[in-house]
Parts: structure tokens; C-alpha cells; sequence
């Protein structure tokens, strides 16, 4: 079988102030004509740096490539290819889903509009046929109430609907390859099956190709033809994927096959409530024809809860159901109706008139890392920029805390020193995880923690929560579509549907005997890649 991708020799070097540093080792590797290959690997490794040289998007000249390095389609040399013939390439015969799509999406723009523009551009269609088409497209990709998501902003739709967006517009063209770089990370269970089961089947309608980039194996065993794995930017293990998943070769892949979070350990639950919601309600506006009819769209309908003192909360769910909306509200970030309680204080009231101690009590860490640390700070400057708010330190001190809450997430002191850009993502969720910790809550807010991280380092750390939480007496209210962590990290569950939690309870007893049939759909969607 002919191939439509040609790697070999590939070697890629960054210069940084520290010299030069190799990401890509002298790689090799072959996409066939209408086959999938998997590129896994854990964050660092490589993987989207391999993805993104395949359209030339690394910078020149802080990227190089060696003089053997090849990248060819269809036969063609893409390094150093003329920029009319790249741009040809580009979105018209190989598109590409980026890992973190409120990065890739205009946020000035409604989402409706951003498509319609890349079919215009593209192809020869009136502006009411793109418009038609892109809802489509939306409808394709399992977009709920299309009419009213096709002109919402990027900011008022969920990681998982933004992230099914763009893999809408990597469509448009019907590319004869398609790179998908994490196209599933912030997707729900019930929906990663779906938008699999849809790009294959666009594949095969097309006879397209994918380069499938995921740190998720279940995934990778069940959608891939071919797998390369990748450590330190270097292949250490590539063939068939059932050959490799049945004999893996290599200890790095044998460990990458064994990572699987533990569910939690039973233990004596705390009776005193840390935070207590009251009747919360959450309304959006929402953008209309009429300029004089205002419209609203109701989130978190009506919801009552407590959450006990050093426990976790598991709040699950699908894509839009309320649960990053419903957080938001309790960290004060988002106006709401009724009452929230923190320490038995209403967080509303005079009560915390001057909220200074309530932020430091209460941190939250974001969903989408790289749009939360800014782009102009170093990541020592970005975590350590709270303690100067809330704390009465030296210069040394706040170094020593620093170090040490960076060493505790994973990332390496001397790095501190560099901007966020500079990271994976996986490596850009730890620094916001840190950035939380170094306040010492009481309370933290953890909105897809762990969505951007391979299992390995996903599961150091839920263990490096856990070890924070028993000795420092920490209570988390834990949000991810990851059942498999959620089980692993909660002692409680709480499942939301349409902005209502429609059934609660001890995390075994939710997990081992559901009683919402929504609760059910949703556990075996997540068996479905735990027995595969």
C-alpha cells in the first residue's frame, strides 16, 4: 500500500537561552493511504512538535532541522517547500486539530462566522451555502442546539464543544490528511465515542488519513491502525497496534500500558461542612435577532449540596451540563441567584465585604492551563506572583516556596526561568496546579485537572492531590469527564445533566450501583475503552 506521509531522519532543534535543545531525535516513520497512525508518547516527548513540522508551522529560525531530515507528501519535500505550495497544503489537503482550542479559536468572532469564513475561503459557495454547511457540520460533530451555538462566542461554550468545533472546521475541506492533535482530551466519554466513530467514518468515506496524536491508550488501541510511541524525542517502539499492544517490546511502552488510576481507598468521611450551596442558579444571556427581546439561557438550575471538610467531590458529567459553570459561581467568578456558604459565611454578604482571605481560601485551577498563565510572565513569576497579594515574605522565602511547590507538581526548578509557550501542555497544567497550591486553601476548585496529561503523569498527580489534601487538610471539588480519575480521586459523586445534579451519593456506591439511567450511559461509555 502506497504512502501519503513520508518521515525519515527527522531531527528538530530549538535555540534557547540555555543553547540548543533537541526535541525531535532522528525519527522515522510512514502514514499509509486511508490508515490511521497513532503517535503516543507522554507530555515532552514530542509528538506535537513532530505534528506541527509536518505543515511548517514551528518558528524559523528558534526551530532547525538537520540536513537529513525529510518530511514528504505524496512524495514531495515539505522543509524548505516554496510558502505558496505550503499554503496550498495547509487546510486544503492536510488540516490539523490543535490540542487547546480556545487558543485556536478567534475570541472576537462567534464560532458560526469562523467556520462559515473557512468554507468561503476555501471552496466556491455562496455565503448562505457556508452558512448551511457549517451548521451541518456543527450537527456532524454533535453539537447541541446548533442555532444557538452557531453564534455564541468561544468563551460561552464548553472546553468540549469548543474542541468539537475546531475538529468541525479541520473538516471543511475534506483534507486527505488530517492531524489530530489531542482531539478528544476535553471530551466527555459519550462524546469521544461519538467524534471517533464520526472521523472514521469520514475517513473511510474519503479515503483520508490520520495522524492520531493522544497520550489516552485506550483510545489509540481502539481507533489506530498503526502506532509509534515516543520518549524524549526519540520512536522506542512502532508497529502494528495490536502487535504492540498485545507484545509490547520496550519497558517504557510496557509501563505506559500499565498506568491506570486506583480507585480510592473507603475511608472515614468528615461530618462538617466546609461549603454549602443553596437554591444556586446561574443565567446567561444569550445573543438574539431582536435587539429589544433579551434572552436567557438557565445553566445551573436550583442546586443544592454540601461538601464536607478534607473530601473530595467528583462532579461529573457531559460537555455543557453546568459543571465548570457551576464552580465558577462557587469561586465568585460568575454572577449567580441564591446562597453559598464558605465556613458558614455567606459569600454574598458583608460577611466577606473585603474578599481578599476568601481568594486565597478558595483558588481554582482552570481547564484550559494555556489560556490562564500569561504569555509574558515566567512561570517562577506566574506562581509565585499570589504570595506577594497574601503573604508578608523575604525574597529567600518566596524563592524556597516556589522550588518547592514546582518540585512537588513535577517541573524542574532551573525551568522557572521560562515562559509558558516553552512547555507541554501536560507541563502547563502542573504550573497552574502549582500555582494554586503555593496559596496553602483551604478549598480548591479543580476544573479538568488532569484532561491534558498522559496517565503516568496523570496519575502522579492524583497522587500528589491526595498526599497535599491528607497533610494539609484540603477539601477539592474535583470536575472532569474522566471516570476512571474521578473514581480514583473522590469520595463523593455528583452527576449533572443539564445543569441539574440528577443523582449524588459515596463514590463506590454511585460507580458500583447507579440508579440514573444518564448515570449508567455515562459508566458504560467509560468501560467501553477499560475492556478494549
Amino acid at each position: 500500500m502506497s504512502n501519503i506521509l513520508e518521515i525519515s531522519n527527522l531531527s528538530i532543534n530549538f535555540a534557547t537561552r540555555d543553547g540548543s535543545f533537541k526535541a525531535v531525535d532522528d525519527i522515522s516513520f510512514n502514514i499509509e493511504n486511508n490508515k490511521t497512525m497513532a503517535l503516543v508518547g507522554e507530555s515532552g516527548s514530542g509528538k506535537s512538535v513532530t505534528a506541527m513540522s509536518i505543515l511548517q508551522l514551528l518558528p524559523r529560525p528558534q526551530a532547525s532541522y538537520s540536513q537529513t531530515s525529510s518530511i514528504k507528501f505524496k512524495g514531495d519535500e515539505i522543509i524548505d517547500a516554496p510558502n505558496d505550495k505550503l499554503l496550498n497544503i495547509r487546510g486544503n489537503i492536510v488540516s490539523m486539530v490543535f490540542q487547546e482550542p480556545m487558543t485556536s479559536l478567534n475570541p472576537y468572532h462567534r464560532v458560526g462566522n469562523q467556520i462559515t469564513e473557512s468554507i468561503i475561503l476555501h471552496t466556491n459557495t455562496t455565503k448562505k451555502e457556508a452558512i448551511d454547511e457549517a451548521k451541518k457540520l456543527l450537527e456532524l460533530v454533535e453539537i447541541d442546539d446548533v442555532e444557538r451555538r452557531f453564534y455564541a462566542y468561544p468563551h460561552e461554550l464548553s472546553g468540549g464543544q469548543r474542541q468539537r468545533v475546531m475538529i468541525a472546521m479541520a473538516l471543511v475541506n475534506k483534507p486527505q490528511l488530517l492531524i489530530a492533535d489531542e482531539p478528544t482530551t476535553a471530551l466527555d466519554v459519550t462524546i469521544q465515542a461519538q467524534i471517533l466513530d464520526l472521523m472514521s467514518k469520514i475517513k473511510n468515506e474519503l479515503g483520508m488519513s490520520i495522524l492520531f496524536i493522544t497520550h489516552d491508550l485506550g483510545l489509540v488501541q481502539q481507533f489506530s491502525d498503526n502506532v509509534c510511541v515516543m520518549k524524549d524525542g526519540v520512536i522506542v517502539e512502532q508497529g502494528v497496534t495490536s502487535d504492540v499492544f498485545n507484545n509490547p517490546s520496550h519497558d517504557y511502552t510496557k509501563r505506559l500500558l500499565d498506568a491506570e488510576p486506583k480507585p480510592k481507598e473507603t475511608r472515614t468521611l468528615n461530618n462538617n461542612p466546609i461549603i454549602e450551596v443553596d437554591n444556586l442558579n446561574v443565567f446567561y444571556n444569550i445573543p438574539s435577532a431582536n435587539i429589544f427581546k433579551k434572552n436567557t439561557f438557565h445553566a445551573v438550575k436550583d442546586v443544592s449540596f454540601k461538601i464536607f471538610e478534607n473530601t473530595t467531590i467528583g462532579l461529573v458529567g457531559e460537555s455543557g451540563s453546568g459543571k465548570s459553570t457551576l464552580g465558577k459561581a462557587i469561586a465568585r467568578l460568575i454572577a449567580y441567584e441564591g446562597n453559598v456558604f464558605f465556613k458558614n459565611k455567606n459569600i454574598d454578604s458583608n460577611s466577606y465585604k473585603n474578599n481578599k482571605e476568601l481568594k486565597k481560601d478558595i483558588q481554582i485551577v482552570f481547564q484550559d492551563p494555556y489560556g490562564s498563565l500569561s504569555p509574558r510572565m515566567t512561570i517562577g513569576e506566574i506562581v509565585g506572583e499570589g504570595l506577594g497579594v497574601h503573604f508578608k515574605l523575604s525574597k529567600k522565602e518566596k524563592e524556597f516556596k516556589i522550588d518547592k511547590v514546582l518540585s512537588d507538581v513535577g517541573i524542574e526548578i532551573n525551568a522557572k526561568n521560562k515562559y509558558p509557550h516553552e512547555f507541554s501542555g501536560g507541563q502547563r497544567q502542573r504550573i497552574a496546579i502549582a500555582r494554586s497550591l503555593i496559596m496553602n486553601p483551604s478549598f480548591m476548585i479543580l476544573d479538568e485537572p488532569t484532561s491534558a496529561l498522559d496517565r503516568s503523569i496523570q496519575i502522579q498527580v492524583i497522587n500528589l492531590l491526595k498526599s497535599i489534601q491528607d497533610e494539609y487538610g484540603l477539601t477539592y471539588l474535583f470536575i472532569s469527564h474522566d471516570l476512571k480519575v474521578i473514581r480514583s480521586m473522590s469520595d463523593y459523586i455528583f452527576v449533572m445533566k443539564n445543569g441539574e445534579i440528577v443523582e449524588s451519593g459515596i463514590s463506590e456506591e454511585v460507580f458500583d450501583e447507579p440508579k440514573e439511567e444518564y448515570t449508567k450511559k455515562l459508566l458504560t461509555a467509560a468501560l467501553r475503552y477499560a475492556s478494549e
